[in-house]
């Protein structure tokens, strides 16, 4: 057995939750911290992402319903099934490429991470699934498996530099010194929400809104404008839309799943914060031992852990924008020309559709909601475009098609840019396309060091 073989299996068998801790363990005990104080740190934010994966299990679970309700209600037939991200994700990690992904994005990181070229060290080994199934579709469309891990490469290269350049906005907003979100669902949509960002300023009356978190409280009352009875309502509204069918055959019942899915919603704008929480104070040892190491070394540097975007989701901007985006995803799925696609288990992924948005969108729940349509209509096409590979890599790794599917996707990763980008240059022509995104990425990193601080306020830093 191999050590790529052996790698994958250790993830497989021990999990995020599991292999973050260990790794910032061996990260912390590295940069001189004490072995006690980076134990008890690594046991911490291993803890937190426990926390954060039981509710957003619960946000899942109480949104399955509701899109179930909806698709069922809009009478909606589509050939291409969204499957969800679990299942890309078992996809990708099942393929050639996903055997060798994480050698590859380790390795990839440390050559950038070592000279300075990056400040991201990519301990979020999990995702790199987004890496593996780049390169997969480009192996599914060439035949030409080193062309599938070299594009794993150039993707995680990518994300590497988008981590960065959104770094400080994501730091500054939600409050995370030292984290950049290096993931590969959440962070190219900053690229292509830019334009949407800009038009929203040019709509007289619109862009006077006021609808961050503080604004709608202030609008409403600190009573009705609490992130919690935001959360109570806003789950409310959406039973109503999703079960208003039922209440006639089955009242009490029907006003039963409305009830518990606006407390359910509820509780994960409260409780997910407080995981978030958790999490900080498990990095800052982690933060203050990696400070003392570059200060005595290279006092000129900055390192940013970088973790994946569901530190994000629970931030009341986020997570509402997220939420009320989802009947809109429905209707979209409906009345868009040529859709193809019917949405289902992807749905609760929406917040992090829109997660790093915020920053940009300085927490305006309107205008991440007007960004997040403009996403989501790029995506179905995106989606119906990528469907017919990704369903015949699904197939290449055993993957059971649904029986009502002639096609399958998914919202994460199915409805983003950067794999239909890679699958069409190494479609079409080839090694010059993977050689032409590998020097994008490499001129991306080289202006943004040319002027940090003017890039770092288009991503949504307040800057000085």
């Amino acid at each position: 057995m191999d050590f790529a073989t052996v790698l994958k299996s250790i993830v497989d068998t021990l999990g995020a939750t599991v292999l973050l801790p260990v790794f910032i363990f061996i990260f912390a005990v590295s940069l001189g911290a004490k072995v006690g104080r980076a134990f008890r740190a690594a046991v911490t934010i291993g803890v937190a992402f426990v926390g954060i994966n039981l509710v957003i299990g619960l946000m899942w679970g109480a949104l399955s319903g509701v899109s179930q309700a909806l698709v069922t209600n809009a009478g909606i037939q589509r050939d291409i099934v969204d499957v969800g991200w679990p299942a890309a994700a078992a996809v990708a990690f099942a393929t050639n490429v996903g055997l060798w992904v994480i050698p590859i994005g380790l390795l990839v990181n440390f050559i950038l991470l070592i000279p300075g070229w990056t400040k991201t060290l990519n301990v979020d080994i999990w995702n790199f699934w987004h890496f593996a199934f780049i390169g997969s579709l480009v192996t599914s469309v060439t035949g030409n498996l080193p062309m599938g891990l070299f594009a794993a490469a150039v993707a995680a290269a990518f994300m590497l530099f988008l981590g960065d350049w959104t770094a400080k906005g994501i730091q500054e907003f939600y409050d995370l010194p030292g984290i950049s979100i290096p993931h590969g669902f959440s962070a190219p949509m900053v690229l292509l929400g830019l334009p949407f960002n800009w038009l929203y300023d040019k709509i007289p009356g619109l862009n006077k809104v006021d609808a961050d978190p503080d604004g709608i409280e202030k609008a409403l009352g600190s009573t009705f404008g609490d992130p919690m009875v935001l959360g109570l309502l806003i789950g409310w509204i959406l039973g109503l839309i999703a079960y208003f069918g039922e209440f006639a055959g089955d009242f009490v019942p029907t006003l039963g799943k409305v009830v518990v899915l606006g407390i359910q919603l509820g509780a994960v704008m409260v409780i997910l914060p407080r995981m978030v929480s958790i999490l900080m104070e498990g990095l800052i040892p982690v933060s203050e031992a990696a400070r003392d190491f570059l200060t005595k070394r290279a006092s000129h540097r900055e390192i940013y852990i970088g973790l994946d975007s569901a530190v994000l989701v629970g931030h009341p901007s986020a997570i509402s924008a997220g939420l009320l985006l989802v009947p809109i995803a429905i209707i979209l799925s409906v009345i868009l020309p040529g859709n193809r696609m019917i949405l289902f288990a992807d749905l609760a992924v929406l917040p992090f559709l829109v997660a790093q948005i915020a920053p940009m969108s300085k927490g305006n729940i309107v205008r991440m909601v007007f960004v997040g349509t403009f996403l989501l209509i790029f995506g179905f096409y995106i989606a119906n475009a990528l469907a017919p590979v990704i369903t015949e890599v699904a197939g290449g790794a055993g993957f059971a098609i649904p029986e009502n599917a002639a096609m399958i996707s998914s919202i994460a990763d199915g409805f983003v840019w950067p794999p239909l980008a890679f699958m069409l240059l190494g479609k079409y022509i080839g090694w010059v396309g993977m050689g032409l995104f590998t020097i994008v990425v490499g001129l991306l990193f080289y202006f943004y060091r040319k002027n940090e601080a003017a890039w770092d306020k288009l991503a949504g830093a307040k800057g000085e």
